[in-house]
């Protein structure tokens, strides 16, 4: 392990940390809120930690898969801890676990929060719990990857391969630096376009940014205590649209930028991501519709939630908690599911499970056909082995860590439904569960040993697994 480069770039995300805490810090001013100092404070602590880490660049700049690893694992760890200094000085939070447990449902996109009344909070607080859903969004080491010089086999690669959702990433054009830079465009462009829609609808400029924030990084943070329920049909709309378009993989929209638009409309996963989508929204609606006083309405919030939870945004136009069981069955199945790989969206991603599905067809053709040879194929591509390989390893270790995760929080005695989907919309960067972790609830009901454990469950969750498996094995620990 080459430490050195290792407390190098973590040093660089700590000042690039200590720098977003100045938007706060302009909130406050502009509203006039005392709060404003908890920001300068932790700003500085962020600055002062990152530059003794960072002053002296290290002489071996060798950097593999292992580094890129523990990086990306320790960086996200560190600037959640750092970043929930702010609910503990303001007062916004006083226990340390559950700030540290609102940071990380922040920066992991997952939305599931531990405030009773978001109403209360500060402005400038409320702006930086959305704020760290679009940080998390994109990834804190994909930014860093154009400013970041290391050397070494797939240096840059190795970074965005531990912070990157999906089974497998590639490059969009030759370099990896580029990649970065045109991924972040498309996600600033988005998210502009979307509060540009929003304003156009009469929400307030501040609500427009957090909400965007939140849809961007599908992470669903509410600024107010209905989350979008109190807003105006249209703007569910806008927001439903720009959730399902973050879950898109975002190399569709390079494709549609680069004009390759058959190429870009026929990639399988978005097709599998959309019509997962539609038939959900079809039969949710058909579920739902003698709940709402018209149809129209109906499908609203059944596409409204639809989206928001395959995308793992978790926002609510409605307390679905009091839907039929079809409906919540599905909303459970789709927190599964997750969005398209190449997203800023949770969950096991589509190209994972379709990956499965045509495993399975192939191992029952060559139980019908013992000497056929059958490529597995994507987008007409074959896929490698090692792809393969790599997703049904995801799978156990994902089943395993769920299993045991719904075992722990058990131990608090509440019911099992809270339990299963509580890990499940942690686990998966959702946001809201069922019934005491519902819409209209939050997970301050959890003791502070359950909250760690979903602590874990939401890192997991956004890094992948392996990143943060890799911190508790003996060898990722010995230097070479």
């Amino acid at each position: 392990m080459n430490f050195s480069i290792v407390k190098y770039i973590i040093g660089y995300v700590l000042v690039f940390e200590a720098a977003f805490m100045a938007l706060p810090c302009v909130v406050a001013l502009i509203y006039q809120e005392s709060e404003g100092w908890a920001f300068v404070i932790t700003g500085l602590l962020c600055l002062l930690f990152g530059l003794l880490l960072f002053r002296k660049k290290p002489e071996n700049r060798i950097f593999y898969v292992k580094e890129g690893f523990v990086t990306v694992a320790l960086s996200w760890i560190v600037i959640s801890i750092m970043g929930s200094i702010p609910f503990l000085l303001t007062g916004s939070i006083s226990d340390p676990i559950s700030a540290l447990f609102e940071t990380v449902s922040g920066f992991t996109t997952t939305g599931a929060s531990v405030v009773s009344d978001v109403e209360a909070l500060s402005r400038c607080v409320l702006f930086w719990r959305s704020f760290t859903h679009w940080i998390g969004g994109m990834g804190v080491l994909v930014f860093l990857l154009s400013i970041i010089h290391v050397k070494g086999s797939g240096s840059h690669m190795n970074l965005m391969k531990a912070e990157s959702p999906g089974p497998s990433v590639s490059k969009l054009v030759p370099t990896v630096r580029s990649t970065a830079k045109i991924l972040y465009l498309i996600y600033v462009l988005l998210t502009i376009l979307e509060i540009i829609f929003l304003v156009i609808g009469r929400m307030p400029l501040f609500d427009a940014l957090t909400i965007s924030f939140g849809t961007a990084g599908t992470g669903g943070f509410g600024i107010k205590n209905d989350s979008m329920a109190g807003y105006s049909p249209y703007l569910q709309v806008v927001v439903t649209v720009f959730m399902i378009l973050f879950g898109v993989n975002f190399s569709a929209y390079f494709l549609i930028l680069r004009k390759k638009l058959k190429q870009a409309f026929s990639m399988e996963e978005v097709r599998y991501y959309l019509l997962i989508i539609l038939a959900s929204i079809g039969i949710i609606s058909l579920s739902i519709h003698d709940m709402y006083s018209s149809v129209g309405e109906a499908v609203r919030h059944a596409a409204f939630q639809v989206g928001s939870i395959i995308t793992t945004t978790g926002y609510a136009s409605t307390d679905f908690n009091l839907w039929p069981e079809v409906p919540r069955t599905i909303l459970v199945l789709l927190m599964f599911v997750g969005a398209c790989a190449g997203s800023t969206g949770g969950g096991i991603k589509v190209s994972r499970l379709v990956i499965l599905v045509k495993t399975i067809k192939k191992e029952l053709y060559t139980l019908l056909h013992p000497r056929s040879l059958k490529k597995l194929k994507m987008d007409g591509h074959a896929i490698e082995h090692e792809t393969v390989r790599s997703t049904n390893v995801f799978l156990i270790a994902y089943v395993l860590i769920f299993v045991f995760s719904v075992l722990l929080v058990g131990f608090d005695g509440h019911d099992l439904i809270t339990n299963f989907t509580g890990v499940a919309a942690t686990l998966n960067n959702i946001g809201p569960g069922l019934e005491l972790v519902g819409p209209t609830q939050n997970f301050s009901v959890f003791s502070g040993g359950a909250k760690l454990v979903l602590i874990f469950d939401m890192l997991a969750g956004r890094l992948e697994i392996f990143p943060l498996l890799l911190l508790f094995m003996r060898d990722t620990w010995r230097k070479f």
